[in-house]
């Protein structure tokens, strides 16, 4: 919400941050507000988070936000969330690009022509085809 508060207070405490902050800070917002925000414990509202990076979206009513999301989700096929997850997490801070292209498509081809991919696709042309089948390896 607009006036939530967020901070990284351990300095407060005389700490550092923890709970995986040195991995999932760099990939939210810049070193100089990473260091701000921990050097200084200050207090921001969500609006001010969601300028600096820290947070995707602020909405007055988060869960109403959260079910929207699920419900755009629930529509995809499962394999292609999965793996889309799996895309990202590998490569996200990979630095070799052929290494980035490699892994993509590696996932790609796990996908292309499976049940769920081909039932993806029917839905974009109206098709009524059965909901997506559970993944089996």
């Amino acid at each position: 919400t607009p006036d939530c508060q967020l901070s990284i207070m351990e300095s407060k405490w005389g700490l550092i941050p923890d709970m995986s902050a040195t991995v999932t800070l760099r990939e939210l917002i810049s070193m100089d507000v990473a260091k701000e925000l921990t050097m200084t414990g200050k207090v921001i509202s969500g609006t001010e988070a969601a300028r600096v990076g820290l947070v995707t979206r602020v909405v007055d009513d988060p869960l109403a936000e959260a079910q929207t999301l699920a419900r755009a989700m629930v529509e995809r096929s499962p394999d292609s969330l999965a793996l889309a997850k799996q895309l990202y997490q590998s490569t996200w801070t990979a630095v070799p690009e052929e290494y980035c292209l490699t892994v993509e498509t590696e996932l790609q081809k796990q996908l292309l022509l499976t049940w769920n991919q081909m039932a993806a696709a029917g839905r974009n042309f109206g098709w009524k085809i059965p909901y997506f089948q559970r993944k089996t390896k």
